[in-house]
């Protein structure tokens, strides 16, 4: 990977559906090129996917808040992630050094959504409790460039 496919995956970070032609006019090469290059880094595992982000307050996810999952001693790791990964309200998964387990995030309509969702983590075999912050105010999200 060297500079021109670097500035090509921060361009497309920015903007997944940018042309060819408007990348190339970018980054000095002509569109077959950049199509052979970004064609490469997906075929690499670079490029993963593209997606539509979305405004979640636009479709009535009003409430977003990071939970911290602390595990009980000696749980089955796979069993709780399979829990995780069923529940549609967490967008976000990262497992973490530390106290806690998992660190996730959850968006959903209300408060009483909220509620739902934490008793559904507490549920789970494996998590002994959780830590929720409610998210206030967004600053930015899904930072690039």
């Amino acid at each position: 990977m060297d500079a021109v496919d670097r500035q090509l995956i921060d361009l497309l970070r920015a903007n997944g559906r940018a042309s060819y032609a408007e990348l190339a006019r970018q980054v000095g090469l002509s569109a077959p090129s950049v199509h052979e290059r970004v064609g490469k880094l997906e075929a690499a595992g670079v490029i993963t996917a593209y997606r539509a982000v979305v405004d979640p307050a636009a479709v009535g996810l009003d409430v977003t808040a990071l939970v911290g999952v602390i595990e009980s001693d000696s749980v089955d790791d796979t069993g709780v992630e399979e829990a995780l990964r069923a529940m549609p309200e967490i967008e976000d998964c990262w497992r973490v050094a530390g106290s806690e387990g998992y660190v996730l995030k959850v968006r959903v309509t209300d408060i009483p959504a909220l509620e739902s969702a934490i008793s559904a983590l507490n549920r789970i075999r494996g998590v002994a409790r959780t830590r929720t912050t409610v998210v206030l105010s967004t600053k930015w999200e899904g930072r690039h460039g």
